[in-house]
């Protein structure tokens, strides 16, 4: 039941998170969808880091240098998701209003992907990696 409550919370998390990027657009002061590229920093954010699971073995203790560069590229990632709507509001695409929703949007949005992971990451009965 433990599973249930947290894909809930996350999926309501993961709402929130749109809802301010859609407003960061959609608002008739703003009225620029500019900041809709950051959807694809979402989808691509999590592919490194699910690459380098199934590639490498847990058991060795030490870092390995696949799992360095799957959290290097998911580091690059985000950090553009957030520079994006910055660079955008500083050459006046968009307002700085819309600049702030959607930056609200990105930390909404990447603390439910990191709880995801943190909460289905395990490898115990409940794990993302059955679906």
């Amino acid at each position: 039941m433990a599973g249930i409550k947290a894909l809930i919370s996350l999926s309501f998390g993961g709402a929130i998170g749109l809802m301010f990027l859609m407003l960061g657009c959609a608002l008739p002061e703003y009225d620029q969808y500019w900041p809709l590229f950051v959807l694809f920093f979402y989808i691509l954010s999590p592919i490194p880091y699910c690459i380098s699971r199934r590639v490498v073995d847990d058991t060795d203790a030490a870092s390995n240098a696949c799992k360095e560069l799957s959290l290097f590229l998911t580091t690059g990632i985000v950090v553009s998701a957030f520079g994006l709507p910055i660079i955008f509001a500083r050459a006046q695409v968009i307002a700085w209003g819309a600049c702030a929703l959607v930056v609200t949007g990105n930390v909404v949005i990447f603390a439910t992907i990191l709880g995801f992971f943190l909460v289905f990451g395990s490898n115990d009965d409940f794990s993302w990696q059955q679906w």
